[in-house]
């Protein structure tokens, strides 16, 4: 298939469009991004026509007091930006505080993309100047540790693509079942010259051995459900027609158990299995100081002027396009 390089009068693709401070934020703000929540809302209508920082593009659904739905829902593709992270901050501090919640289940409501990369257009500005969230980590990891550490059951449902900050939020969620048709998972970042920062480095080794989380962080190519589910990177893989049913099982059978026991056995089995805050850190750092070198800005440049984030190809096939980069 031919590519053709993005010409949106809105976007200037250029090297100085790249800068080192505009990479710095890209998967750091994937997960921190903003997100405001309604409750068992339909998509509205007239939602093209909302300013970005108004348009809901995660949706919270309580179908018991014990067991919610949180829905990713920003087609095309589900890219997360800087308009997310006041959105994404009220749904986590609400599973954080909410007295009667014991299960959380996050799903996507785009066709094909579980959740993706950052968004890479809107202006520096409104990525930059983000305070320190409540762990004192970047808002991407601190979102991230925090799901973890939560007294609350998170289930990450994935049908589709899980790139980038879309697989670091799986990982930091408990469990993970995947559409063995559907689910795609990746860590694309080496292939694009940077580090990850959202911390997959801590948890994949924990889940799949050093092996195999370095052939995934290193090869930066795409994972199938079926290979998910091989090494470790999901709980289980399920036929698509069957995910959804085995999950919303499972999630309502845990939610009609005693809130402590399952708070105090999560805390014990995090004690045990979940890396440190400050080994999070490191990744981030490093992915910080990987961002600012010319070769990233170089090979993210080359992906947007291929249509990253305005064709549908590009973002299907990530991992083959990110291949396309490797130097002969």
């Amino acid at each position: 298939m031919k590519i053709r390089p993005h010409r949106s009068t809105g976007i200037a693709i250029s090297s100085t469009f790249l800068t080192a401070a505009t990479l710095l934020m890209l998967p750091a703000l994937a997960l921190s991004g903003q997100t405001i929540v309604a409750e068992k809302t339909d998509r509205a209508a007239d939602n093209k026509a909302q300013p970005d920082s108004e348009r809901p593009q995660i949706r919270v659904e309580k179908r018991t007091p014990a067991y919610w739905r949180v829905t990713f829902d920003n087609p095309p593709f589900n890219i997360f930006g800087p308009e997310t992270i006041p959105q994404m901050e009220k749904v986590v501090a609400e599973i954080e505080t909410d007295p009667d919640l014991k299960v959380v289940v996050f799903d996507s409501a785009v066709p094909g993309f579980f959740l993706t990369h950052y968004n890479f257009t809107p202006p520096l500005a409104e990525s930059t100047g983000l305070p320190s969230g409540r762990t004192g980590l970047h808002p991407l990891p601190d979102m991230l540790v925090r799901i973890s550490k939560a007294p609350v059951v998170s289930i990450a449902l994935i049908r589709g693509r899980a790139t980038g900050v879309g697989s670091e939020l799986a990982l930091a969620s408990d469990m993970r079942f995947a559409s063995r048709e559907k689910a795609i998972l990746s860590q694309w970042e080496v292939g694009s010259g940077f580090v990850p920062g959202g911390g997959p480095m801590a948890r994949l080794p924990r889940l799949m051995g050093r092996g195999r989380a370095l052939e995934v962080l290193l090869g930066s190519d795409d994972v199938n459900g079926d290979l998910a589910e091989e090494y470790g990177y999901v709980n289980r893989s399920f036929d698509d027609d069957r995910l959804d049913p085995f999950v919303d099982a499972l999630a309502t059978r845990i939610s009609g158990f005693d809130r402590q026991a399952i708070a105090d056995t999560k805390r014990l089995v995090d004690f045990a299995s979940l890396p440190s805050d400050p080994e999070i850190g490191a990744g981030w750092d490093a992915f910080i100081s990987s961002v600012q070198r010319p070769v990233a800005q170089q090979k993210i440049g080359r992906l947007m002027e291929m249509g990253l984030q305005t064709n549908p190809d590009i973002e299907t096939r990530l991992g083959h396009y990110t291949g396309t980069l490797a130097e002969k």
